[in-house]
């Protein structure tokens, strides 16, 4: 997994080239947009939904689920991004759209998925297979704007941003690996909690989901300021085994900020360990793609303290096989 991790920035200029090669007509006009998908695929959607939501006027919702939600029709743009192109709930989703009437356009390696899009000739962008979902995500991520900007739903800025966050990380790679290795070893033993604005929320779970599939831990997020109307009240029962870890950024809202700021004071009555990192960049692309990497170098070192297999995911393996008995 580390040098799955190391080539970041390497998947993100390949997926680069592969946007730049992708020729679609104008995408037909839609009045909302649904993307589907699970996992390492499907986190990319909630990162893409809250990317663009202060310049989109048309809404996106991720769904991660066998069904959608009643409102596609025939307006309704979905894309569908499974890696594999064989996870079931995604293909179960698009089964469903297809008799709601929607549009599509797909995101995979092969599969079933890659066949339904070439014999129903949807827009199909086809990403180097043979990785762990998790690690293809920045395969993904830039498959997701590129169909965005197809279908009119952002604009071609974001190749730049994207490139910028490359050019970045690469010059603060050993930078951003000493701090992550530090976190790690300094969260070992604890139960990693996770805060961060609104906006950020996609990064927030894929911190957690990493934390779970590469270091094999438990943890868990929330967001400002939702949490200061629920979650703050039940910090009376925090402890010395709670790591809190605060993911800001300088887009976020003034009065979040301040929260933070405020809110830090209750945690530190029942635990020091407090960390905080602030996103780099000038565009939300480039902040929330610096802190997805030092959230992955994050749990492989954490991995690596723990004495546990970054790659295995057995359990997984496990549910699948039983549920194809049924």
């Amino acid at each position: 997994m580390d040098l799955l991790v190391a080539d970041f920035t390497q998947h993100l200029r390949q997926a680069l080239q592969i946007a730049a090669e992708f020729n679609v007509r104008k995408g037909k006009p839609c009045k909302n947009v649904l993307i589907c998908g699970m996992g390492g695929s499907g986190i990319g959607g909630t990162i893409l939904a809250q990317m663009l939501a202060d310049h989109c006027t048309v809404p996106i919702q991720s769904s991660k689920d066998y069904t959608i939600p009643a409102f596609v029709n025939e307006d309704t743009l979905v894309i569908a991004c499974s890696y594999s192109g064989n996870t079931e709930e995604t293909l179960e989703a698009v089964e469903q759209a297809v008799r709601q009437g929607a549009h599509f356009a797909c995101i995979s390696s092969g599969g079933k998925l890659s066949d339904m899009a070439l014999e129903n000739e949807w827009p199909l962008i086809t990403v180097p297979g043979g990785l762990p979902p998790r690690a293809a995500f920045g395969l993904t991520i830039v498959q997701l704007f590129r169909l965005a900007e197809a279908f009119q739903l952002t604009n071609g800025a974001w190749a730049r941003q994207f490139n910028a966050a490359i050019a970045y990380l690469d010059a603060h790679e050993e930078q951003i690996k000493n701090a992550a290795h530090t976190l790690a070893e300094s969260i070992q033993h604890k139960l990693p909690v996770i805060y961060t604005a609104s906006w950020l929320e996609g990064v927030a779970t894929r911190w957690k989901q990493q934390i779970a599939e590469n270091s094999k831990g438990l943890s868990w997020f929330n967001t400002y300021p939702e949490m200061n109307h629920n979650e703050l009240v039940g910090w009376p029962s925090g402890s010395n085994e709670l790591a809190v870890i605060f993911l800001t950024s300088d887009f976020d809202h003034e009065r979040v900020a301040k929260r933070m700021e405020l809110t830090e004071t209750v945690y530190r009555k029942k635990t020091p360990h407090i960390h905080q990192f602030s996103a780099v960049g000038s565009s939300r692309i480039e902040q929330a793609l610096h802190l997805i990497h030092l959230g992955d170098w994050m749990t492989v070192y954490l991995a690596e303290f723990k004495g546990v297999d970054s790659i295995e995911i057995e359990v997984i393996d496990w549910l699948k096989d039983e549920l194809s008995k049924f």
